[in-house]
């Protein structure tokens, strides 16, 4: 059985995000979709990111949503997996990645990071840049699914 961990910070989680572990589910026996608790200020807590991607996911049985905090390569660990998977929307975002996976591998020899691109329409979307749109009153609802984009509208009215 082959696990997959798709870590991030998924604040919130986007269609990219969505379109990204709905391939992944069709290729590996389990995705585990893995919140990370954040050192930069997120709009969203751990707890309530975990919570959306959740009832994003709620549909896929091979789909498992946690939180983390700490080094990602611990919980993979501690997943029992091998595998991370990495989403890449443009160019810009290899070198970073690149590092990552190097840096990773030194610290867990035996795992391996795959990438995978969003379909085209979702390369341009961001959770920076959806966060933008929502906290400025602007219809994000093309780029997140109803659950988020509903929490997104409640967030927004609550820090008004």
């Amino acid at each position: 059985m082959i696990k997959v961990v798709y870590p991030g910070t998924f604040d919130p989680i986007t269609s990219g995000h969505e379109d990204v572990v709905r391939r992944a589910a069709g290729l590996f026996d389990q995705v585990i979709v893995a919140v990370a608790k954040s050192r930069a200020n997120t709009l969203f807590s751990m707890e309530e990111r975990v919570e959306m991607a959740r009832e994003v996911f709620a549909d896929f049985a091979n789909v498992r949503v946690e939180g983390f905090d700490g080094l990602l390569m611990s919980f993979v660990q501690s997943q029992n997996s091998r595998v991370v998977l990495r989403g890449l929307r443009a160019a810009s975002d290899f070198e970073y990645e690149f590092q990552l996976a190097g840096m990773n591998r030194n610290l867990y020899p035996e795992m391996e990071t795959l990438f995978l691109t969003p379909a085209e329409q979702y390369t341009f979307i961001s959770a920076t840049m959806v966060r933008e749109v929502a906290r400025f009153g602007g219809d994000v609802s093309k780029f997140v699914s109803p659950v988020v984009a509903a929490r997104l509208e409640q967030k927004s009215r609550e820090l008004k």
